[in-house]
């Protein structure tokens, strides 16, 4: 069913709304000192495509390789780095780097699963300050978590089928930083957070490394709660032996690139210590979710796969900037070709256009700057400047659909004030038939491309939505609102001129 035009005032509260909105998100954004996360094309940096060493590589090892690989680049404080799975090859771009040889080396290195003692439990304050390398204080007697102190005890009439004391954390660490990754050696006492929980541990130099692991996976126990089951080396089974009798009734935290995934008590619901036998199972209040992820850590935690480097490409921040002034610049020259058009052949309409186009390219850039700083938007490239340039054409075809409708309707001999009511109902209908076909060829390009490709479906996509917003809050009341102040006796340069020479007026 068609829509109404509406009453002058709704038509003044759309169009003054959308102009707010536009403008002062764009002011917002440039206040706040915000802008697009450029890709690397643009920003320069680092490009890396590795190959799995092994041709039997399964997609499910080369999914947790970029996983791991992830971690790593973002830990570097990299901003915009994305690392993407193209067949079996991995591509890592890191965008705005200056040190590529940093970048390089912490990627090309296998990620750390460590084991380590727990010391003792700390909390985080609200002013922090670091320490140096290797120079974590010690824990206080009373607030370590030794033997002693933590009394285990067997109890099968428990739930958890033992009991223990709840040693209360270190409170002088909660001025402390946490340990940076790049000063996380497995050789010195570190202070990491925990996974999914303010909590931080103490942790002593590690004891085992995560190739000692066989395999592991998340499985329902007798009771009916998620636990961790995992299977040591044929090398590694006796290693966990010593370090699980050594610190029996204790607490050994399992960390992944800086990060303790689960610090489980050795044994607890065992009076003495056993021999593993190659096995072991871990407990705790899992769900399936967490109970996955820790054994995909446990198994994974060195990268599954041997990376090849196949490719490293370093760009410069001069080529990517000459490469966004030149596309921009024929952008530019595009839409003032267009818009000398439509000024010629729509008189005053072309006005409409040139604010709708302002107001239009405002709202992007503040909505582009803003889904800068979430993981949501792919970076901003040479391929999404193109979307954006080919968006100026929907755009602009959305007014002349109108537009030309208009002229049809005062062919007709109907006055401007009746066209741009009538003209409207039937032009949004072929505005958003258009626009749907666009955005969903965005989509399903989004969907199935790789690489730079997405980001020109992801900024098509979004300028098209743009397109229908201001077709209906901007472009509907303004020229209505217009066309019902036309009178005749206009110049040749008004909007009566430019709809039809021609048509009564009112």
């Amino acid at each position: 069913m068609a829509p109404a035009v509406g009453s002058r005032r709704t038509l003044l509260t759309s169009l003054v709304l959308s102009l707010v909105i536009a403008f002062g998100s764009l002011g917002a954004t440039l206040g706040m000192g915000w802008g697009p996360k450029l890709g690397l094309d643009l920003a320069g940096g680092l490009s890396v495509v590795y190959k799995p060493a092994t041709p039997n590589t399964t997609l499910a090892q080369m999914q947790e390789v970029v996983t791991i690989l992830n971690n790593r680049v973002n830990g570097l404080g990299v901003s915009g780095a994305t690392v993407q799975l193209q067949g079996k090859n991995v591509v890592v771009s890191a965008p705005g780097v200056t040190d590529a040889r940093a970048v390089l080396a912490a990627v090309g290195e296998t990620a750390q699963l460590l084991f380590r003692p727990v010391l003792c439990q700390a909390l985080t304050g609200k002013k922090l300050h670091a320490v140096a390398v290797g120079h974590v204080p010690s824990c206080k007697a009373q607030y370590l978590d030794s033997q002693a102190n933590l009394a285990v005890l067997p109890n099968p009439n428990t739930p958890a089928g033992f009991t223990s004391n709840n040693v209360a954390p270190d409170p002088q660490f909660s001025a402390i930083a946490s340990t940076v990754p790049n000063a996380d050696n497995a050789a010195n006492e570190v202070l990491l957070p925990s996974l999914g929980s303010t909590a931080r541990y103490v942790l002593g130099p590690a004891v085992l490394t995560g190739t000692s692991i066989g395999k592991a996976y998340a499985s329902l126990d007798q009771a009916g709660q998620w636990v961790v089951a995992y299977t040591l080396t044929k090398a590694g089974s006796p290693a966990w032996d010593a370090v699980t009798k050594t610190y029996f009734h204790q607490l050994l935290a399992i960390e992944l690139d800086g990060v303790v995934q689960s610090a489980p008590l050795i044994l607890p619901a065992n009076s003495s210590w056993i021999s593993y036998g190659g096995q072991g199972q871990i407990s705790g209040s899992f769900t399936e979710a967490s109970a996955k992820k820790l054994a995909i850590a446990m198994e994974f935690g060195a990268l599954p796969v041997r990376l090849i480097p196949l490719t490293t490409t370093t760009v410069s921040p001069t080529l990517g900037h000459s490469a966004l002034i030149a596309g921009l610049g024929a952008g530019l020259v595009g839409l003032a070709l267009v818009m000398l058009y439509v000024l010629l052949y729509y008189r005053a309409l072309g006005l409409v256009i040139l604010l709708g186009l302002a107001a239009t390219a405002a709202f992007l850039w503040a909505v582009i700057s803003a889904l800068a700083h979430t993981a949501i938007a792919p970076t901003f490239s040479l391929s999404g400047v193109t979307g954006l340039i080919v968006s100026i054409g929907i755009t602009v075809d959305s007014y002349i659909v109108y537009f030309e409708r208009l002229k049809d309707e005062a062919r007709a001999g109907r006055s401007i004030r009746t066209s741009v009511d009538r003209g409207f109902k039937s032009a949004w209908r072929t505005v958003l038939a258009a626009d749907f076909v666009s955005l969903l060829a965005a989509i399903l390009l989004y969907l199935i491309a790789v690489g730079d490709v997405r980001g020109f479906a992801f900024f098509l996509g979004l300028s098209t939505l743009m397109d229908i917003f201001f077709t209906w809050y901007f472009t509907r009341p303004l020229v209505i609102l217009l066309g019902r102040r036309s009178s005749q006796g206009e110049s040749a340069l008004s909007m009566a001129a430019g709809i039809a020479g021609g048509a009564a007026h009112e």
